[in-house]
């Protein structure tokens, strides 16, 4: 993998840690923000980020997606609120770090198919997984942006902390 394991974890790490400090940046306004009317809102795009990067690494390591698990935790996140959200994302680091941390590499070299695709695990997580994370992150940088956010800049989307005062 060109990734180390111990790379790979502080990737996934270092996504949590935005999307934790994004997701401090919801207020009473932003959180409830659908920029059309079939587009997630802002906490339904946290619910979903609250069981992604964990579900689709447990259907990574076990080679099949359980639907019937997935659609319960959805179905649990939805009555969650945004402080439920945030600390249950925070807790997806030491998942991270137990779960890739237990693979070996010929583990992440084992080839797989989800979806309809045949790809190896390591791919798939990095495809899916760690995309996954820099995507949805994006996604909701944007919404708060939308939401007049305008102080948000690089460092709050890239590196998760507020840019330095002027």
């Amino acid at each position: 993998m060109v990734l180390t394991t111990a790379e790979l974890i502080g990737a996934l790490q270092h996504e949590v840690n935005i999307l934790v400090h994004l997701a401090g940046k919801l207020d009473a306004t932003s959180v409830d923000y659908r920029p059309t009317p079939k587009q997630r809102s802002s906490i339904e795009l946290l619910r979903y980020l609250s069981l992604m990067g964990p579900g689709l690494l447990s259907a990574a390591v076990t080679g099949t997606f359980d639907r019937d698990a997935w659609g319960a935790k959805a179905r649990a996140a939805e009555s969650k609120s945004l402080a439920e959200l945030i600390q249950e994302i925070e807790g997806q680091k030491a998942f991270y770090a137990e779960t890739l941390g237990a693979l070996s590499d010929a583990d992440f070299r084992t080839e797989l198919d989800m979806f309809g695709t045949r790809t190896t695990r390591g791919a798939f997580i990095v495809n899916m997984v760690l995309g996954g994370h820099a995507a949805y992150r994006t996604q909701l940088f944007c919404y708060l942006k939308a939401c007049g956010r305008e102080e948000l800049g690089t460092s709050n989307l890239w590196r998760g902390v507020d840019p330095p005062s002027a």
